[in-house]
């Protein structure tokens, strides 16, 4: 089948070149020239485990080509929307003009029987608006939405092999063609026996939003008990297996630690609120306000806990931060709790040096007030402490005895409780972490 992606950003890039390993006549589009240049190049223009290899072999083949031009989507009979939903500035909504945009360039490029296939996440109620548009100016096009449930880190896996298929689909017969086009993109996956979630616009919208908002009070939960846990004495770590070995709650997500971030999580959960209120039901989702606030609390308990470890005022002294990613395994900054600390401390007088595996460039370009260091080594070199932000494997494997060797002080912050406490304290290290008792 001949395939359209438009938006070849970390969503459209990744799933074009899967769409293309499945054996589809692929091309992307995107506004950005040099993002499209690069792709064409068979270079990746973010950090994904996997991709370099994925795009390099399916633009060998032939069936992958990138543009500029939405025109060179003509004869493509699906096509994905993957453009960011940002949220508004100074609002909580999310910003729909890319997607609208996207939906308006493909009219004149679409014909019936053709399918438009959201995978942007979107307010409940986009979708349906859209399908109006769509049917209305070319009679017999139809649109579905197909959320996307990426984990950055897992981009290629999860779109190759996702643990489940969710169909928003209009009522009728379009319904059923639009399904048959779906599965025919996906055929490999269904063969697979992969579950499939087959249902309206609205609840299809819902699912990415929904699962995104209890990922993130799951987090702030556990978040919540270490704020308890500090006053208390009790240890969350601990607290966590505990729990977590009840089927009903599970172990996952549950890391107490610096919080949530990137361009997913926190957005979501805003838009969410913001749709909420604009259908009525505010009330419904008042919890989520008390999740960001839990999530965000963190970046300043973490703040304040280096302060507590250098003596009472981070004046002058050496911080060592490693890990700029939200998360590992991704070069994505967005919204990263990692360089937000180390911003606060450098304000509150600290001579801050960052590192990561992956993305000091990036960090660069949007904190260029920051200093940076290529090595865990570099970083720490004559520090006062040295705060683990980011759980990078490279991180959680240091040598703590090798590693002391280049600090002033050994005094080890873990903000992702992710190192081994007794190993680092043998070691002769101070440690601290979230939710835990000193070692």
């Amino acid at each position: 089948m001949r395939i359209s992606v438009i938006g070849c950003g970390y969503l459209g890039a990744v799933h074009a070149a899967s769409m293309a390993q499945l054996g589809h006549d692929v091309i992307g589009i995107d506004v950005d020239r040099d993002r499209v240049s690069t792709l064409q190049q068979a270079k990746a223009p973010f950090y994904e485990p996997g991709f370099d290899e994925l795009l390099s072999t399916t633009l060998a083949t032939g069936r992958l080509h990138f543009s500029t031009d939405v025109a060179d989507a003509t004869g493509a009979v699906v096509h994905f929307v993957c453009v960011g939903t940002p949220q508004k500035r100074g609002e909580y909504a999310a910003d729909l003009r890319y997607v609208e945009s996207a939906v308006e360039a493909l009219l004149g490029v679409l014909e019936p029987g053709h399918l438009v296939a959201g995978k942007s996440t979107v307010p409940v109620g986009t979708a349906a608006r859209l399908a109006e548009l769509v049917g209305g100016k070319v009679p017999g096009a139809m649109l579905a939405w197909n959320p996307e449930f990426l984990r950055e880190g897992f981009a290629v896996q999860d779109t190759l092999h996702p643990d489940r298929l969710v169909y928003g689909l209009p009522a009728g017969a379009d319904g059923e063609r639009a399904r048959a086009l779906l599965d025919d993109v996906y055929a490999p996956i269904v063969a697979a026996g992969t579950p499939q979630v087959v249902t309206d616009h609205a609840t299809a919208e819902m699912v990415k939003t929904a699962a995104n908002s209890f990922l993130a009070t799951k987090i702030s939960f556990i978040n919540a008990m270490a704020e308890l846990c500090e006053a208390t004495g009790a240890d969350v770590k601990q607290l966590a297996d505990a729990i977590g070995h009840d089927d009903r709650i599970g172990r996952k997500f549950l890391n107490a630690g610096l919080g949530f971030g990137g361009g997913c999580l926190p957005k979501d959960i805003r838009a969410f609120m913001a749709r909420a209120g604009e259908l009525g039901a505010d009330q419904a989702l008042t919890f989520l306000r008390e999740v960001d606030n839990i999530n965000m609390r963190r970046r300043i308990r973490m703040v304040e806990l280096a302060r507590e470890v250098c003596d009472g005022s981070l004046l002058g002294k050496r911080v060592a931060v490693l890990g700029a990613a939200f998360k590992p395994d991704s070069d994505d900054i967005r919204d990263s709790p990692a360089l937000n600390v180390a911003a606060q401390l450098q304000l509150q007088g600290a001579v801050v040096r960052v590192t990561d595996p992956a993305a000091v460039a990036n960090s660069r370009r949007s904190w260029p007030q920051l200093d940076y260091a290529g090595t865990p080594e570099e970083a720490a070199d004559r520090a006062d402490a040295v705060l683990v932000l980011t759980e990078w494997r490279q991180y959680r494997e240091l040598d703590p005895v090798a590693f002391g060797e280049v600090v002033a002080q050994k005094r080890v912050l873990d903000g992702r409780n992710a190192l081994d406490r007794d190993t680092w304290v043998a070691a002769g290290w101070s440690y601290r972490a979230l939710g835990r008792r000193a070692g």
